[in-house]
């Protein structure tokens, strides 16, 4: 049998402790990851000096199934650190797997994606501008989504009804596997501090809304979602959202378009 090579490295005693950066609150807030709050300048050079970061931090040997990927993780959280410390907290969501409920496909996790130093790489950047892009694009849709600041009640919550069943659609859409109603639960509460609302508050109608009726692995019907929606509006604006659709019909077809 032929005798696997010993680890070229030591854990404890690398000069890059995993504690380097301590993390911030993870996604808590949308201040916290809104691209017009953290500006993220990318070009050529930038991209260049990234992957020669991450390059120094792949190990030379591999610990694999019989490691338990020790390696392989110390490498993404050693990544993750040098993501952070470059960009800020708000890119901690580079590596937020759709098998974990996240919207990230070009990375999965250390064990599926630390390889050669240039694979690494690949992905990690891949990760990151996806990462970035669906941030950006958020912030748009939630620009789209909001109650315009002159609607009347029943107005408000026929938008937020429908920002509601959007936002969780999405989510749906996404690609996002276990977890996915974590997704759709943070972008509600995001959307909705956007509109004014305060983090706890937005948190506590969220939650209420749901009611338990999102669970992993499992798509809801249309008509629960609905529900949620209608829920959701009903408890922020004590109001029923308009019926009459017909003056609303030129934003729904938009919406449902984009």
């Amino acid at each position: 049998m032929k005798e696997r090579p010993a680890l070229a490295y030591n854990r404890d005693t690398l000069p890059f402790p995993e504690n380097r950066v301590p993390r911030g609150r993870y996604l808590e807030n949308w201040d916290d990851v809104d691209p017009a709050r953290h500006p993220f300048a990318w070009d050529e050079k930038e991209e260049a000096h990234l992957r020669a970061l991450v390059h120094e931090w792949v190990p030379p040997v591999l610990s694999g199934m019989e490691g338990r990927w020790q390696g392989e993780y110390w490498c993404e959280s050693q990544v993750d650190a040098i993501i952070r410390e470059r960009y800020g907290d708000w890119a901690q969501g580079w590596n937020w797997c759709y098998r974990h409920g996240g919207v990230i496909g070009s990375w999965v996790s250390g064990a599926g994606s630390v390889t050669t130093p240039e694979e690494t790489a690949d992905r990690m950047v891949g990760a990151l501008l996806e990462w970035r892009e669906w941030l950006e694009r958020l912030a748009q849709r939630f620009v789209e989504l909001a109650p315009p600041p002159e609607a009347s009640p029943e107005e408000r919550s026929w938008h937020l009804e429908r920002a509601c069943v959007r936002l969780v659609t999405s989510a749906l859409d996404s690609g996002a596997e276990g977890g996915w109603h974590g997704q759709a639960a943070r972008v509600l509460n995001w959307f909705l501090t956007t509109t004014g609302m305060e983090q706890t508050e937005a948190a506590r109608a969220v939650d209420a809304a749901i009611g338990g009726r999102f669970r992993s692995w499992v798509a809801p019907e249309p008509g629960v979602i609905e529900s949620v929606g209608e829920d959701l509006a009903v408890g922020l604006t004590g109001r029923a959202p308009y019926r009459d659709h017909r003056q609303w019909a030129a934003l729904e077809e938009f919406h449902d378009r984009h």
